[in-house]
């Protein structure tokens, strides 16, 4: 860090500035003027003029300033450079062992790494190691003198290791080894030793000179007689000088983030405060209060505290989902509602949360032997006694498995025409419920008692479905009141500054420091009330918060949770797989079956040939592998017959034929629905012969 009274460059101060002794005051003694002098970069609007003070609280590393000493070229390189770079050793000889070991990359090389040689031969203890050999440093060792060693290692000529400490104040002419030890530009960045060493970029196709790298920051601080945090890079071109002690008494207007007003000491509330920078955008909150967080508005901040909030929301269904975010201290009255489950696995999360559930089926649910599910029956009720491993048997088609099952004893009420022997051995049956299983229950519930916020987290475990039965009457409108149910959630606990507007201080509201990214400054303007008159506080105890909001909440909070367990594959039977079989059978109706007849098979008319030739030929008959035969095949008539004997039809045979094939097809048992071979030809004998 540069002395106090030396102007430096502003790079240079950063560079070399301890972040411990933030924050500090700097003097502007050549400044930057820009466009009417205001110097704009990022958003920020900053002019630095000479004479100007900067109070520096914050820095952020932006890129790397890149200088290449072979070529005098600077370029920049980002943070997630991928790139390596080794060590270049410096020409200089070292005196001293201290001297040397201050030049290693402490907590970011890897041990062993740093090599050096002495010109001159070196006598430690009864070892004597000749000038040219290569040391390498291990550790440095603190005696219970306080006296100072390094731990070096000696490789000797048949690869044996020697260990040997040599004091911090031996003198000779030592000089740093070169190897081959990569570092990235994090890893640079991070040691302050490294920082100040010159480096060269390993499989490097172009060959430059050796590489000296600068941080560049974003220096954040406050200025003289300014509200706004300016930000400004530390690769201006100013010179500063270092002023803190000179004006350490002097006031700057301190912007406060809303998380830093809550570590204020309680002495300095009641305050009033102007806002200096308000929320970017509203995407976390429905209420009134967010529209009078604006630059430029003024708050009364009562106090800050750890308020104990429940995260709830209105349960899913047609219309869209609220959500809201309660306080303790909601003075409406609620009644909890039974719920709702759709799965076994559900009915296992909320028995995990709050033992001796009891429930009640709500749809028919099919037995599956196969997968040890049991068959449910509407209006069953079930009491959940413990999770256990089931062994399944899968039948002759699959081994038995093993399965998480929910155990549950079925409910049955007493009937007075049972024995009692019978009405023993069915209240004690237990059945087990795979945790896959897919069937629905509501909560069986007694209690029809009603209950404050506080109380329901008290004495039951959420999450917790609940109806409002009476409003908070401190709220001018309780959002709450008229819904069907609300889910009470999850408890929480935020950190919250409670503040009202200057206009009505008794009307308070919570902002939530962890959800609302705003700044503001104290100011010496009086309360808005005579003093020792405080008024009496109302909280505004429901806050209805966004969808984007719960989410993001959940996603900053969401624990490892298992998934829910999936049901086993299912084989097919063997009537199933038979029939799967024979579909490729079935698809070849183009071509001639030869379980046809040979009456049928032969058969021909000259009249309807060509006619019958232009239409698509219909499909085979079902084969005999079907479960019942085809329709019988009706004989045909002859020419002679049908010449003598006269037409008796009242209908058209055609229509009469039609029905009857419906018919026939109708109950055939075949797989299909096309028309049969028989079918076609009664048609036609009709057409012709009628």
């Amino acid at each position: 860090m540069g002395e106090p009274g030396v102007v430096l460059d502003l790079r240079e101060y950063i560079s070399s500035l301890d972040r411990s002794s933030l924050p500090r005051i700097l003097q502007v003694c050549s400044g930057v003027y820009f466009q009417g002098s205001v110097y704009e970069l990022s958003g920020s609007e900053v002019c630095l003029s000479t004479g100007d003070l900067v109070k520096v609280t914050g820095l952020e590393l932006l890129s790397i300033s890149c200088e290449d000493m072979g070529t005098n070229t600077t370029f920049e390189l980002p943070l997630e450079h991928s790139g390596l770079f080794k060590l270049v050793p410096e020409d200089l000889p070292y005196s001293t062992i201290e001297e040397l070991v201050g030049l290693q990359p402490f907590g970011v090389d890897a041990c062993g790494s740093f090599t050096f040689i002495t010109r001159n031969e070196l006598i430690i203890d009864n070892l004597t190691v000749p000038a040219g050999k290569e040391i390498t440093l291990l550790s440095v060792e603190i005696t219970k003198n306080e006296e100072r060693y390094a731990r070096c290692q000696l490789m000797g000529q048949q690869g044996a290791f020697a260990d040997m400490l040599i004091p911090f104040s031996y003198h000779g002419e030592f000089y740093e080894c070169e190897n081959d030890r990569g570092y990235s530009l994090q890893e640079i960045m991070m040691s302050d030793r490294l920082c100040r060493r010159r480096f060269r970029k390993i499989k490097s196709k172009k060959c430059g000179g050796p590489l000296l790298f600068v941080p560049i920051y974003q220096i954040q601080g406050i200025m003289h007689m300014r509200k706004n945090i300016v930000k400004f890079p530390s690769s201006l071109e100013v010179d500063v000088i270092d002023v803190t002690e000179q004006c350490k008494d002097l006031t700057f207007v301190t912007p406060l983030l809303l998380a830093e007003v809550a570590t204020q000491p309680k002495t300095a509330f009641p305050t009033m405060a102007e806002i200096l920078e308000g929320p970017e955008a509203n995407r976390l909150f429905y209420c009134s209060w967010f529209k009078e967080l604006q630059k430029g508005k003024r708050l009364v901040l009562h106090k800050w505290d750890n308020t104990a909030t429940v995260l709830a929301c209105t349960p899913r269904g047609r219309k869209a989902q609220q959500y809201f975010l309660i306080s303790h201290g909601y003075g409406g009255q609620m009644r909890r509602r039974p719920r709702e489950f759709s799965s076994v696995y559900e009915l296992y999360v909320a028995f995990s949360r709050c033992p001796g559930l009891k429930v009640s089926v709500t749809r028919y649910c099919e037995a599956v032997e196969e997968e040890g599910v049991p068959a449910l029956s509407v209006d069953e009720q079930l009491e959940i006694l413990k999770l256990q491993t089931v062994e399944v048997s899968g039948g002759d088609l699959r081994p038995a498995q093993k399965l998480e099952s929910l155990i549950c004893r079925r409910i049955i009420e007493e009937d007075e025409d049972d024995d009692k022997e019978d009405e023993n051995q069915e209240e004690s049956e237990e059945i087990c419920l795979p945790l896959f299983t897919q069937a629905h229950f509501v909560e069986k519930l007694s209690d029809k008692k009603k209950y404050c916020l506080a109380d329901l987290g008290n004495n039951f475990s959420f999450p917790l479905e609940v109806k409002v039965v009476s409003r908070d009457k401190v709220l001018e409108k309780d959002p709450l009141v008229g819904l069907t149910a609300v889910v009470l959630e999850e408890a929480l606990e935020e950190t919250t500054v409670l503040a009202s507007l200057p206009d009505s201080p008794e009307r308070c509201f919570a902002l939530p420091t962890r959800w609302l990214q705003m700044s503001l400054c104290f100011i010496s303007d009086p309360l808005p009330w005579a003093e020792g008159q405080t008024p009496e506080l109302h909280l505004e105890t429901v806050t209805e918060v966004t969808d984007h909001f719960y989410h993001e909440y959940h996603r900053l909070t969401q624990t490892d949770m298992a998934p829910p367990p999936r049901p086993p594959k299912r084989k097919p039977s063997s009537s199933e797989s038979q029939k799967t079989r024979d579909k490729p059978k079935a698809r070849a109706a183009n071509k001639k079956s030869s379980n046809l007849p040979e009456k049928l098979d032969g058969l021909s008319l000259d009249h309807t040939k060509p006619a019958l030739s232009k239409r698509n030929l219909p499909p085979p008959p079902p084969l005999e592998s079907t479960e019942e035969p085809p329709p019988p095949v009706i004989p045909r008539k002859s020419v002679s017959e049908n010449l003598t004997t006269p037409n008796t039809y009242v209908r058209t045979p055609r229509k009469q034929q039609k029905k009857q094939r419906h018919t026939e097809r109708t109950s055939s048992g075949s797989d299909h629905d096309y028309e049969t071979v028989d079918d076609v030809i009664q048609v036609h004998d009709s057409i012709m012969f009628y």
